[in-house]
């Protein structure tokens, strides 16, 4: 169902508000340097600190301006299933090509209550749902079991994955089928995720390259390997620039760098170093995105 270079979208503000501006500004250059997909309002895009009349307005903006042109998988995620349920009733609405559904955190839920959790989700929210599973930040670890249970639900449709295992993409397509969509949430393990059955990444480096992504994947599955793997190595200095700090505080740098959005952060992230914003620029000069 999707495939190549999707981006999980920063969220630009503006004296404390969102930049609606720049943020439109941004979600049209990113189509136009060729990026495959969006997702606006996963952790990258500050979720955690908007509230549901920001959450909601963010998705929207992305699917105005996107306008069907590639598609938008909108942030529906939280430890609330009625809020989950909500945020992706709402995507819906809004015309988003499928929800972005994070395994609920700080509640640590068993593997019944995650398969819960979903089947609520998929029963009232009638839109496709990418299961979003990244242990480091939300503590639990859905089982390649039970995302098999899920993925014989109709609208349960692939994962994000953000577990760095290679043995995943294998392992889940076996249980849950090769038309499940897997896409990497690991920028350093795009190209080795594909190799072992992925589909692509939900690139964090995507917001500030997005061309050299997006020929990354292209190449990939045009069959062009050698490319693939040059241009995998060739990111990977920015790849750990974007987290020598925690996301986004450095994508965010980075992109004001390159004047297409303010670096400001709700709080607790926060601006981040002086050693990290050189590490951020150098990582940039080397790819040549700055002079």
């Amino acid at each position: 169902m999707f495939r190549g270079s999707f981006v999980a979208l920063i969220t630009p503000f503006n004296e404390g508000n969102i930049d609606e501006k720049s943020f439109g500004d941004f979600v049209e250059w990113q189509i136009s340097q060729g990026t495959n997909g969006l997702v606006p309002v996963g952790t990258t895009g500050e979720s955690p600190t908007l509230n549901h009349d920001e959450h909601m307005r963010v998705v929207e903006i992305c699917i105005e301006v996107a306008a069907g042109r590639v598609p938008v998988i909108a942030g529906a995620g939280s430890n609330s299933t009625e809020e989950a349920i909500m945020l992706a009733k709402h995507a819906k609405s809004a015309g988003a090509d499928a929800a972005l559904v994070v395994t609920p955190y700080y509640n640590k839920p068993t593997q019944e209550g995650l398969f819960r959790h979903y089947k609520e989700i998929h029963d009232q929210g009638n839109i496709p749902i990418l299961i979003y599973n990244i242990p480091a930040r939300s503590i639990v670890d859905m089982s390649v079991e039970t995302m098999g249970r899920l993925s014989a639900m109709q609208n349960i449709v692939g994962v994000k994955d953000a577990t760095s295992d290679l043995n995943r993409p294998i392992l889940t397509s076996t249980e849950c089928g090769e038309a499940f969509c897997q896409l990497s949430g690991e920028d350093g393990t795009a190209i080795p995720f594909n190799a072992a059955g992925g589909h692509g990444c939900i690139s964090v480096t995507g917001n500030i390259a997005p061309k050299l992504c997006s020929e990354m994947q292209a190449a990939w599955f045009n069959g062009e390997v050698t490319r693939a793997m040059e241009l995998q190595s060739l990111l990977m200095p920015l790849h750990s620039a974007m987290f020598c700090e925690t996301s986004p505080g450095p994508v965010k740098y980075a992109a004001e760098l390159l004047g297409l959005a303010s670096s400001l952060s709700r709080l607790p992230i926060c601006e981040i170093s002086d050693t990290s914003k050189q590490k951020v620029e150098s990582a940039m000069k080397d790819l040549n995105l700055l002079s």
